[in-house]
């Protein structure tokens, strides 16, 4: 290895200093990419990335990612931190500045979620305690300390321009020196002219990059997983936290206080209401991923929504994603789909359940054969043991004025409620287009009673606009909707319910919670 020592400074060779200089550009290359890739993509936030943070800083990453004022600000630093370092690696401007920034926003990444407490959906590999990160910042601390050629070093710069225009450069008395002194001028002037010509190589390293954006249409294709330094998963590109405007109010039923909307698991489970397009159940499986359901969840969450209904066969989900993002989302739990009632009551507890009600489907069930509909009561009861509100579920008003009649107090209802304006809905041909045959009975009705009531399939399984069918639901005497959601759906359907709520209502039903 040849290494010369000039004025103190340490000089490497020819192919040393150019690698260097390679190593400066290709980590500038990147951080550029995963800025500007941010930057373009008017969804992206790194919420995901500090809720998962479970190591020594994981209470101030949670408390940046749950305040949207903090997030804004780290999602700005972020973005622009990575943007500016970039340019200054690949350009050669302030690069031991540059490299220690980037030392930093790395080192902030590690301790946000090092390789030993990543949750398995977030890895690349197993690293034990070492990752991408960490290999890169060693690499920037090497460029920050080493020398390498910059375009901020104008000096061979100015002798160039100096003898370009001066016609009768200036005579200089020659100071007599000796001959070690004049060895090692002779070197610095070869340095700087080599320093010169590689920094200049910043310039089509530049162009390559701009070409490479356009030709792949980097900046507006989706991308996926960010790299090393994203210090995120690319979420969503369509309306984003940024464009949250109101806030969601809350309630009690019994003991557990609920966001006045919160979601619905049809979507997430794959159940998709799509009257005679028979591709759409599978579809909507396929786009539901366990970490596209996460990335919607976490969203809900961040918008204010602090519970989802659940089929008691999705408990294994909710917990995976509790254990996985520290998410703090609540269940209600159907108590149907893993057998018998009693099983799917003592599932749903042990799972974590906030509270317990009977599905539509099993009332409705009961009723139509004529069954005894008193062990709805004894299951009413069984739930109340553990300590959590009890409901009753229906599509179908007959089943909530069997209750009534038989002294059955359900904690709360979870009742169908929507207007048959929508050219699909026929009851008399009733084909996965209808649940609420007859909403101006069923809020007469439900207007008498004293427990708060949830009431679902409020847009009539996405016949009706959400403007049109919360109103329609909060004024009909809904005290909470159940909603299903796409995530790219969330954020425009909080603000159309913070704003309704905010505003005057002609409710005649007094709110009951």
């Amino acid at each position: 290895m040849k290494i010369r020592k000039v004025d103190s400074k340490i000089i490497f060779s020819n192919p040393q200093t150019f690698l260097i200089l390679l190593l400066r550009m290709v980590i500038g290359w990147q951080f550029l990419y995963e800025g500007i890739i941010k930057l373009v993509d008017p969804g992206w936030t790194a919420s995901r990335y500090l809720l998962y943070s479970d190591w020594i800083f994981s209470g101030m990453y949670h408390a940046i990612a749950n305040s949207p004022v903090l997030l804004s600000i780290a999602n700005f630093c972020n973005i622009w931190g990575l943007i500016g370092i970039g340019l200054a690696l690949i350009f050669g401007v302030f690069v031991s500045v540059a490299a220690l920034g980037g030392v930093c926003l790395l080192l902030l990444y590690y301790t946000a979620n090092p390789p030993f407490t990543l949750a398995d959906s977030m890895k690349e590999g197993s690293y034990l305690i070492i990752d991408k990160n960490l290999v890169e910042m060693i690499a920037l601390l090497l460029i920050a300390f080493m020398p390498s050629p910059s375009l901020t070093d104008f000096k061979q710069l100015k002798t160039y321009v100096a003898k370009l225009f001066q016609k009768h450069p200036p005579t200089v008395e020659p100071q007599p020196e000796y001959p070690c002194q004049a060895i090692e001028r002779e070197q610095k002037e070869v340095l700087e002219r080599r320093n010169f010509i590689f920094s200049l190589a910043s310039i089509p390293f530049a162009g390559a990059f701009t070409w490479a954006a356009v030709k792949a249409k980097a900046f507006s294709e989706p991308v996926g997983i960010d790299g090393i330094s994203g210090a995120t998963t690319r979420t969503f590109s369509f309306t984003g936290l940024a464009d949250l405007k109101g806030t969601l109010p809350y309630a009690m039923i019994g003991n557990i206080e609920l966001s006045r909307m919160f979601m619905g698991c049809n979507l997430i489970g794959g159940w998709a209401h799509s009257r005679d397009l028979i591709y759409v159940p599978s579809l909507v499986k396929k786009y539901h991923t366990q970490e596209k359901v996460f990335e919607t969840l976490q969203l809900g969450e961040q918008c204010g929504m602090n519970a989802i209904i659940l089929n008691t066969s999705l408990t294994p989900l909710i917990n995976t994603y509790w254990k996985e993002t520290r998410g703090k989302i609540q269940f209600i739990s159907d108590c149907a789909g893993v057998g018998d009632v009693d099983r799917g009551i003592q599932v749903s507890v042990d799972s974590g359940a906030a509270t317990c009600y009977i599905q539509g489907e099993i009332t409705e069930r009961i009723l139509r054969e004529g069954s005894s509909f008193e062990i709805v009561g004894e299951w009413m009861e069984k739930i109340r043991r553990h300590g959590i509100p009890a409901g009753i579920g229906a599509h179908s008003l007959e089943v909530v004025k069997q209750c009534v009649n038989l002294g059955i107090k359900p904690d709360y209802w979870v009742k169908t409620l929507h207007h048959t304006n929508y050219w699909s809905a026929k009851p008399e041909k009733k084909h996965d287009n209808i649940w609420c045959t007859n909403p101006e009975e069923t809020i007469a009705y439900m207007n008498n009673l004293e427990q708060p009531w949830i009431a679902f399939k409020v847009l009539a399984a996405g016949a009706i606009h959400p403007q049109e069918g919360f109103k329609f639901a909060f004024e009909g005497g809904a005290d909470f909707i159940c909603v299903g959601m796409y995530d790219f759906q969330i954020v425009d359907d909080v603000n159309i319910a913070a704003d309704i709520l905010s505003s005057p209502l002609n409710r005649q039903r007094p709110w009951r919670s």
